[in-house]
């Protein structure tokens, strides 16, 4: 195999004035991670999202009052961050973030800050204030977590036209579309989970026409087909965990490898990578893998398919895996990096 080396950025947990946002040059060949640069960006940079078409990083710094967006210029050869500027969220607690495929907006999700906000991005790649700040509404069954509405992440479908919100506090999935020349989003769907399920990230397969959304309460992924005009039908739901699993777990993140074929979502407390085959959007479990660490809260599936990258909060660590190509199961390719609490990594 020919190496190559992909550049991805990495945020985590941290105090306000240490290291919080890191890139990492990793080596196709072998799945090595390298440590390239990091920066302090400010408290807790938990999620960074990259521009489709320049070298800029954006994360989300949680303040104590309105959150921040950090844009970083990226060095693709080395890998080194420049801090190109700053804008307010619009909101308190911003827990992700994403960047629409024209890169004229970024969307962020506001976990504690019950809202959504859309920042235009410049021919530069700074941004500016929020041009639409929307509040969400409503509460659930479980008596701690969903008091309250939680967007957990906002993503832009495949087709640009729509951005889906999961929020974890309402037990809805709620779809806007993007007005790009009005620079707002208009709410246009919602949809029910099941009670209790709280719905937190989602996946897209290769095609658009499914949509898998991960359920952090129950442990569960669900499968729904898309309509032309943002709507969502479930289509079938399965557990993330064995049958004979009996502790506490929380599932995280959630990716289609990009053949199509399997879909990968993470448990925390179980601390694994679950493999799902995947058959017009049916999902069958097929594999479980330890994660090689504690509390794998984010991962990333390689530019390519080959490997799998685990980020494991509670470990301190990443730690790299080949997927075999024929059952999708994840195999320990003996790599790590030693990063604080990382909770997010992106491919740059």
């Amino acid at each position: 195999m020919t190496s190559e080396t992909h550049i991805a950025a990495v945020g985590t947990y941290s105090a306000a004035e240490t290291p919080g946002v890191y890139t990492v040059a990793i080596d196709s060949a072998t799945g090595s991670i390298d440590i390239r640069d990091e920066v302090d960006a400010g408290p807790d940079p938990t999620f960074v999202a990259s521009h489709p078409s320049d070298a800029v990083l954006y994360a989300a710094v949680r303040e104590e009052d309105e959150g921040r967006i950090v844009a970083y210029d990226v060095d693709q050869e080395t890998g080194s961050l420049t801090n190109i500027g700053t804008a307010l969220s619009g909101v308190s607690s911003p827990c992700h973030c994403s960047v629409d495929a024209t890169g004229q907006f970024l969307f962020v999700a506001h976990y504690h800050g019950s809202a959504i906000s859309m920042l235009p991005i410049d021919a530069d790649g700074t941004i500016d204030d929020p041009t639409a700040v929307i509040d969400h509404h409503g509460s659930s069954v479980h008596d701690e977590r969903q008091t309250e509405p939680h967007p957990h992440s906002i993503t832009p479908g495949p087709d640009n036209r729509f951005v889906y919100v999961p929020d974890l506090g309402t037990d809805r999935i709620v779809t806007y579309e993007i007005d790009h020349e009005g620079q707002r989003l208009e709410r246009c769907a919602e949809t029910e989970t099941d009670p209790g399920a709280g719905p937190r990230h989602l996946a897209f397969g290769p095609d658009g026409t499914y949509l898998y959304v991960i359920n952090e309460l129950n442990s569960t992924v669900t499968s729904y087909t898309r309509a032309t005009d943002g709507s969502l039908d479930e289509h079938a739901t399965v557990s993330t965990l064995p049958d004979a699993f009996s502790g506490q777990n929380k599932t995280a993140e959630i990716a289609v490898h990009p053949s199509g074929r399997y879909l990968f979502a993470s448990n925390r407390g179980q601390d694994a990578i679950v493999t799902f085959a995947i058959a017009d959007g049916d999902l069958e479990s097929v594999a479980s893998s330890s994660s090689g660490g504690e509390w794998p809260r984010h991962f990333a599936v390689g530019p390519a398919g080959e490997f799998l990258f685990a980020a494991n909060r509670d470990s301190d660590d990443i730690t790299a895996f080949w997927i075999d190509e024929e059952t999708g199961s994840l195999i320990p390719a003996g790599k790590r990096a030693s990063i604080p609490e990382p909770v997010c990594i992106q491919w740059l």
